[in-house]
């Protein structure tokens, strides 16, 4: 229902941005960087990231297909990215500046609200994964994680099962959770140890997902708020 931009603002980046083509491993912006644009995904995998000055980096989402990249800059004296923007895949965006974007949704008021409602609905997002990240120590960090990768790339199997469609690294999911690939490494040993997961070809299925619930003290909140994108 709140998974991507709203349509009405979608038009607005096809009809005003202007498309620009990304390859792996590209930043789209940087921290500290001058806000200027902000961007609409139509295709491709990025990871909206949050550096240390020491260089620890914590994920704080992936925006794929339909996502945004720079709304919290959106109608705020904000004059530098708060966040970095790393391709993972080759991707697609339309890019338009704060300025036009701002003019634009001001003239829409219909536009306006339904931007509004979907940046409540990213902040509602962020606010639950730092709480499990902060919370309930490394193992509800990435159980908490491996919950919200089925939600947002879950395929349910006959088994009753969910495989997560996109491949991530423990290197990538050790940035989500704001750990080491160390303690990922030996938690997901764990985890395939009591049949809880498998990993074949870099892709998890959770075979268990009520365990992993219990490290993070599972609210069972709509499924909307519980992504990680």
């Amino acid at each position: 229902m709140f998974d991507a931009v709203p349509q009405i603002v979608q038009q607005i980046f096809k009809a005003h941005g202007t498309k620009h083509h990304f390859v792996r491993h590209q930043h789209i912006c940087t921290t500290g960087e001058a806000a200027t644009h902000l961007y609409f995904v139509e295709k491709g995998r990025i990871a909206i990231t949050k550096e240390s000055v020491g260089g620890k980096e914590l994920t704080l989402c992936i925006a794929t297909k339909n996502d945004c990249i720079g709304e919290s800059i959106l109608f705020t004296p904000l004059i530098t990215y708060p966040l970095s923007a790393k391709v993972l895949d080759c991707c697609t965006v339309f890019a338009i500046s704060k300025e036009q974007l701002e003019h634009e949704l001001s003239e829409n008021l219909a536009a306006l609200r339904e931007c509004l409602t979907w940046i409540q609905i990213q902040r509602m997002r962020e606010q639950t994964k730092l709480r499990d990240l902060l919370l309930y120590g490394k193992k509800g960090a990435l159980s908490s994680t491996l919950i919200r990768l089925a939600n947002s790339y879950g395929e349910k199997k006959t088994d009753k099962s969910i495989q997560i469609s996109e491949k991530f690294t423990h290197s990538e999911l050790a940035s989500l959770c704001a750990t080491s690939r160390e303690v990922v490494n030996r938690l997901l040993q764990e985890f395939k140890k009591e049949k809880v997961i498998s990993e074949e070809n870099g892709y998890l299925t959770i075979y268990r997902l009520d365990y992993l619930q219990q490290f993070c003290e599972c609210e069972q909140c709509v499924e909307f708020l519980c992504r990680i994108n």
